[in-house]
């Protein structure tokens, strides 16, 4: 049976739930913090949507790849790999659309008919999806799948929107950490690069009798030459040389 009740002012596990959000502030998330809490996250879905099979979370990666990141078994990453691999299926639209998307019978909706087919096959008969959104726009979604048809009601569809908003959260921030990352690592490779290219024209300067400019160029015309970049070219000639 669904649960067709009004929509709960609070979960169950609303406990759990604000230890998992003290878990997710900040940004100072280690990948494998990242992975245990939405691990935790589709743990505590389960248990609060009595009637999911499974549950699991697709993320968007940079590339525009999808992922399932997080599943509660293999019900959910066959379910949703069939979705990857045919291109149709309501995670895939709930995506497109950035909307939260419920399918109550496999068997009679029409919207995905192959995904359908394949999904009721795999004994799947209702699907729940939420988009997590940030202010970034769409990140990925969190679904849920049952094996009766008609499981999930709007009270499901209350509470997979308040783990999704939760899991919005990880995912900001979790992102934001990755990217401060990138930006360190190479902004310190800039420097390294500046430094050698400095280094390497004090070198030039003083072997050729160059003055600054004309070292430069010179840097420049080697790099060339070699197919190399100034910085591989300057590391070359600051290089120890064996006696």
């Amino acid at each position: 049976m669904s649960s067709d009740e009004a929509a709960p002012g609070g979960l169950p596990l609303d406990g759990e739930l604000a230890v998992v959000a003290a878990r997710m502030s900040g940004l100072l998330l280690s990948r494998e913090t990242v992975d245990s809490v939405l691990d935790l996250i589709v743990s505590l879905a389960g248990l609060t949507i009595p009637a999911a099979a499974g549950v699991g979370v697709t993320l968007i990666d940079d590339e525009g790849g999808l992922a399932t990141t997080s599943a509660s078994g293999p019900l959910v990453h066959d379910a949703d790999t069939l979705q990857y691999e045919l291109g149709e299926g309501p995670c895939l639209a709930a995506l497109k659309e950035c909307a939260p998307l419920r399918i109550d019978d496999v068997t009679t909706d029409r919207r995905w008919p192959r995904w359908c087919a394949a999904a009721a096959g795999a004994g799947l008969r209702s699907v729940l999806t939420t988009p997590l959104v940030t202010e970034d726009g769409c990140q990925g979604a969190i679904k849920v799948y049952a094996t009766a048809p008609g499981a999930f009601g709007p009270a499901d569809e209350h509470t997979l929107t308040t783990f999704a908003a939760r899991t919005a959260v990880l995912v900001a921030n979790a992102r934001a950490r990755e990217r401060a990352g990138r930006f360190s690592d190479r902004f310190k490779e800039t420097l390294r690069d500046r430094d050698l290219v400095t280094a390497a024209k004090g070198f030039l300067m003083g072997r050729d009798g160059l003055g600054e400019a004309a070292a430069f160029d010179r840097l420049l015309e080697l790099a060339r030459d070699g197919g190399r970049t100034p910085a591989e070219t300057a590391a070359d000639l600051l290089a120890p040389r064996g006696r």
